[in-house]
């Protein structure tokens, strides 16, 4: 196990946690106080790792988008479904108990979209009640879905299930559905906001980004 360790940079303690909690499988068993593992334990663990300290899940969300990938006869929409709830498990995505405004702009989104999106798919209930929340705290004009978030996100879509399709076997196609979900979210958020402060510099000139931007590179010349 120290071995292991050293190897993947994970901590023999946390190690012991995986194996207590059923995140990573046992090695095999080499002698009564001793076991070996392989470089299948290290990429596990690197995984592991990624889900928890970039992905923000929890140990038991952890674990239960570990056993889906696990398991090879879960069907791959089951696994996106899976991949979407591990990363929704804020309050913003709980189910919405009544019609509000924003489940009406929604739905009636949707359906102008040809979307095809269950009733419980989390995305739809976040959706509904961040709009229903600009409308709460005076900001009716942005209570609305813009066609070019529409649009990006049909193409981040598609770029997501292209990776999914050209991976070779169910295993990896699953892994890829969580990694790319869980993580992909990271990856989308920090590239809005490198995104927006780009945008900020071309159209306000006396942007403080901007200000900052060139006194660092008067600085590196």
């Amino acid at each position: 196990m120290s071995q292991l360790s050293e190897t993947s940079g994970v901590p023999i303690a946390s190690i012991k946690y995986y194996l207590r909690e059923g995140l990573l499988q046992p090695g095999e068993r080499s002698s009564a106080n001793q076991s070996d593992y392989g470089d299948e334990h290290v990429k596990r663990l690197r995984l592991i790792r990624a889900l928890i300290d970039v992905g923000g899940l929890s140990i038991a969300t952890a674990r239960s988008v570990l056993a889906v990938i696990d398991d090879p006869e879960t069907p791959l929409g089951h696994v996106l479904g899976a991949a979407q709830h591990a990363v929704s498990n804020a309050s913003t995505f709980e189910p919405v108990t009544e019609a509000t405004n924003g489940t009406r702009l929604v739905d009636a989104f949707i359906e102008s979209a040809g979307w095809i999106v269950a009733s419980d798919n989390p995305g739809r209930m976040g959706a509904a009640r961040v709009i229903d929340s600009y409308e709460r705290i005076g900001q009716p004009e942005l209570a609305i879905i813009p066609e070019g978030y529409a649009r990006a996100s049909e193409l981040i879509a598609r770029v997501d299930l292209d990776w999914v399709a050209n991976s070779q076997g169910m295993s990896s196609k699953a892994e890829t559905v969580i990694v790319g979900t869980v993580l992909g979210d990271a990856l989308l958020a920090s590239l809005r906001r490198m995104a927006q402060e780009n945008r900020s510099c071309e159209i306000f000139p006396n942007s403080p980004h901007k200000a900052v931007t060139e006194h660092t590179e008067k600085a590196r010349s």
